[in-house]
Order: structure tokens, then sequence, then C-alpha cells
């Protein structure tokens, strides 16, 4: 079913509409849909590299209010929407020891969620569960997505199609030692 999802995805791209799909894919995407915005803005890019920042505006635009979405699911329907769908995840168990912890890292958990391949969709179910301030989620959101597509966008701007393997397979990765890192050098800084 996904590979079905993700072929469909794809096959957008050459659509008049690509830029419309584009934004509903990365709206849905960081509530409930599994296949990541990245699917569509790189072949975009690739095909118009003059529009490559436009394209990852609209794309952090549309995932920024999808994460809004997915923030009311977690704090107005978790338990019929939410919950159903972090189980399909299989976070359903880690729920309860996380909700505890999620708040005391609040800015951080959204913000290596945003750029990194874990799941956007379920940090953005969990802030609103756990009553995460609104305010620091979306702000953490704009700063992280935009992150995450402006980097792809620039690099593929900038290289082409050379760079799209590299973005493919290791993007995800340096993004998340880049996090392990960055926290890292807080946590060195804070107890040192």
């Amino acid at each position: 079913m996904i590979r079905r999802l993700y072929d469909w995805t794809l096959s957008l791209v050459d659509s008049p509409h690509a830029l419309w799909a584009l934004a509903a894919v990365a709206f849905i995407e960081s509530s409930v849909f599994p296949i990541p915005p990245d699917v569509l803005m790189i072949p975009m890019i690739i095909a118009r590299p003059n529009r490559a920042f436009l394209i990852a505006g609209i794309a952090l635009v549309a995932s920024v209010l999808g994460g809004m979405l997915g923030y009311a699911i977690g704090a107005f329907a978790f338990e019929s929407i939410g919950q159903p769908i972090l189980q399909s995840l299989g976070k359903a168990d880690s729920m309860a020891e996380f909700n505890t912890r999620f708040n005391d890292l609040g800015f951080w958990a959204v913000l290596v969620a945003g750029i990194t391949p874990f799941p956007y969709k379920v940090i953005t179910i969990m802030s609103g569960w756990t009553g995460m301030p609104l305010a620091t989620f979306i702000i953490t959101s704009i700063i992280a997505r935009g992150l995450r597509f402006f980097v792809v966008a620039a690099l593929l701007w900038k290289f082409g199609t050379p760079i799209r393997d590299f973005i493919e397979r290791r993007l995800g990765l340096v993004f998340t030692v880049f996090c392990v890192l960055l926290i890292g050098g807080f946590l060195l800084v804070r107890y040192i």
C-alpha cells in the first residue's frame, strides 16, 4: 500500500497543479499521510530549479499549517483520531512515557522531528496531546521545516541532479547527526 501511495504521490509532479499537490501532501503529511513532501519537492525542483525557493516556501507553509492540524488532533481528538494514527506508526507503546518528558524537551522535540526522518506527524499530535504551548510549537515548526525544505531547495538549486542521491539517501542522516551534535553541545555547556 505504501508503495502505491508513493507512486501516486510521485505522479503528481507532472501535473499542471503540482504546486497545489505539493501543498496538499505537505499539509496532510504533517498529521496523517505517510509520504513526505520531499518526494514531490525533489523532482519539482530538478525540473524547475528557478522555482526552488518558491517550492520550498509552499512546502513550509503547508507543512506548518498541517502541523497545526496535527496539534489540534492531539489536543481535541487524541482518543478517537490521534491514538490510532500513532498506533499505525508503531508509536503507541511509548506514548505514556513520552508524555511525561515531552514538554521538558518541547522546542528540541519539534526541532529534531521537523528536520530529521523521524515522522513529524508524531510530534505534531504529541504536542497537542501534551499541551505544549502553541506559540512554541508554531515557531519551532517554522524553524525546523524551514531548515529542512530550504536546505534541500538550496542544494538542488546549486548542484542540480547530481546532489539528488545525497539528499534522498544521506541528508536525513546528516540532519540527525547535526541535531545530536547541537543538542550534545548545549548539554555539554549546561552541565560543564
